[in-house]
């Protein structure tokens, strides 16, 4: 059983909390995650809408004395790092700032790591449609010049690193049209400044599952929820299919994706741990209805209890692949408007974090 101080819990950080001009463009002007955030509504008896932050407020993430608060409260908690979302579209980069001031300033001194998010910048985003707003674009040359910006996050002394490689993670493997092509390059053009890289590919879905050594990949991330893996939405057993049909013709049940947070629980502690190198994750909870109108997934009934339960079985049964290789990403630090936070919300306030602090520091 690995001890929980010999794990080193990530957890994935979004920048969408200030204003940018693609999203002033795209969205309407002074557009943040916010905005979606405060248009979330019950949509059944017990269902948590509008989730809204206590501690630190409707935050900008221009202002560095926001990024400072967040990083003391992720360490106070048994945080070991964010690992922050990163979007590239063919030397283009989109919500870059709070990273790049991060990086600039040398503030907050907390670690991080990247996730490049390679896929199409689109109106999905919302529910809406497909229509895609920035192209992600593949080639050599990209892939080098990708590689040679990151090179200056990854010389940063907080970036985390294992055995003095830097982590990072591509979150869509599976779009990538030569993934083995792009991680040569990568590596090449690394080892031109005297760099190792240790990649990362997320499973995401069917496609990005499995041993990803054969691609050049280091290990694979859990990526949680798993999408393939929900079970049965609860509309669909005969009892709630039958109420609804009588009662609710047009519930939320019908127009959303709605499961119970506790069987997913169970579902995912059941499942046995992958033939090869695989870094575990969590999420406290999913609710992405302020973003959809329709075609939503909702976890009812997640709270910090069923959470920790969650976060004390993977603990529990982890068994790091070497000292250093001990990661486990947490989804996510501050996705709102998917109602997936461990900052705290108004109904559990620090209950996440203080779950999380339990589990990995024993405290």
């Amino acid at each position: 059983m690995a001890p929980t101080q010999a794990v080193r819990p990530l957890s994935f950080y979004l920048p969408q909390f200030h204003p940018t001009a693609e999203n002033d463009e795209w969205w309407g002007q002074g557009f943040t995650e916010w905005t979606y955030v405060t248009r979330g509504r019950p949509l059944f008896r017990g269902h948590y809408q509008p989730q809204l932050p206590a501690d630190l407020g409707f935050y900008d993430l221009r202002v560095p004395e926001t990024r400072a608060a967040q990083a003391q409260l992720a360490r106070e908690h048994g945080i070991f790092g964010f690992c922050y979302w990163h979007y590239w579209f063919g030397g283009r980069r989109l919500l870059e700032r709070p990273f790049q001031q991060v990086l600039d300033s040398g503030e907050p001194d907390f670690p991080f790591a990247l996730c490049w998010a390679n896929e199409p910048w689109t109106r999905a985003w919302d529910g809406l449609t497909s229509e895609v707003l920035v192209a992600q674009q593949y080639s050599e040359e990209d892939d080098r010049l990708h590689l040679q910006w990151l090179l200056e996050a990854f010389a940063d002394d907080r970036y985390v690193k294992i055995d003095g490689k830097p982590v990072f993670l591509v979150y869509r493997a599976s779009r990538m049209p030569d993934v083995r092509r792009t991680v040569e390059v990568w590596r090449e053009e690394a080892a031109r400044a005297g760099v190792d890289l240790y990649l990362c590919r997320v499973e995401l879905d069917g496609r990005d599952k499995g041993d990803p050594t054969g691609l050049g990949f280091d290990a694979a991330v859990e990526f949680q929820p798993d999408f393939t893996d929900l079970g049965r939405p609860l509309w669909r057993r005969p009892i709630h299919r039958a109420a609804r049909r009588v009662f609710h013709p047009r519930s939320a049940y019908r127009r959303h994706r709605v499961f119970d947070y506790p069987a997913f629980v169970d579902r995912m502690l059941e499942r046995p741990a992958p033939a090869y190198k695989r870094f575990p994750g969590i999420t406290p909870s999913w609710d992405n209805t302020p973003r959809r109108a329709r075609g939503g997934v909702v976890f009812r009934d997640s709270t910090p209890a069923e959470y920790e339960r969650w976060l004390r079985g993977v603990v529990g049964t982890y068994e790091p692949y070497s000292p250093e290789e001990n990661l486990l990403f947490i989804c996510a630090w501050n996705e709102w408007a998917e109602g997936n936070h461990l900052e705290p919300c108004q109904r559990f306030g620090r209950g996440y974090l203080e779950a999380t602090r339990r589990v990995i520091t024993g405290r």
